[in-house]
């Protein structure tokens, strides 16, 4: 089990060695230690590798990432798992702003709080928060779920098209075309699924949330709705 300690080493030589790893690797699983808030941990990765990181990361820890499990024990900074195309990314403690932003797949688990923009225009990726996010979450946000256990700062969805956001305890505010809708027993399966996903089934029951969505009038420019853009 390879140990990489960025104290000792430059943040360069890890990325470039987790980069030239390929599928059929025997080094699966690494360890990071030192991150000391460093940015661009553990990004672009493209196999199937585990990296958890002991410590605090800086921007775009895990960004971009493809296949691999990268497990952050400590908070990560400005977007966390951003652009990320599949694997999972998992943050024990809190995120700093935009935390999956722009991702089209995987999924990101936050344990603690996430900050404003948590899923900004999201396209595919599963986010799963268990404290509470901030303000212009999931703005413009078009595939996907949104999961949080806490609440939700200000202008909820806004602009958003078609991902599905589900809110456990209060929402502030509700951005433009986002709407409360019912929850159907589809959507109680899908909540299920990633509740179970990020580890807290029977936990937490899927009955609590309430389901936020497009009201799809922004679809498409009208003058009567120029001042909601």
């Amino acid at each position: 089990m390879p140990s990489f300690d960025l104290r000792s080493a430059p943040l360069r030589e890890l990325n470039r060695a987790l980069h030239a790893l390929r599928p059929d690797t025997n080094e699966t699983h690494w360890t990071v230690t030192g991150p000391d808030g460093r940015h661009a941990i553990a990004a672009g990765l493209d196999a199937p590798v585990s990296v958890e990181i002991e410590g605090n990361v800086g921007y775009y820890c895990a960004g971009m990432n493809k296949l691999a499990t990268v497990l952050v024990n400590g908070n990560a900074g400005v977007g966390v798992a951003e652009n990320m195309i599949s694997g999972l990314v998992h943050v024990r403690g809190d995120a700093s702003q935009s935390a999956g932003a722009t991702a089209h797949g995987g999924m990101l688990i936050i344990d603690g709080n996430a900050g404003a923009r948590c899923g900004i225009s999201m396209k595919g990726v599963d986010i799963v928060v268990k404290g509470s996010i901030g303000h212009m979450s999931a703005f413009m946000a078009q595939a996907g779920t949104l999961t949080v256990l806490g609440d939700a700062g200000e202008a909820l969805g806004d602009s958003l098209y078609e991902a599905r956001l589900y809110v456990r305890g209060s929402v502030k505010s509700l951005g433009a075309d986002c709407v409360e809708k019912e929850m159907r027993d589809e959507h109680l399966r899908e909540l299920s699924d990633k509740l179970a996903a990020a580890g807290l089934a029977g936990e937490v029951s899927p009955s609590e949330f309430r389901r936020y969505g497009s009201a799809r009038t922004l679809y498409h420019f009208h003058v009567d709705n120029a001042g909601a853009y």
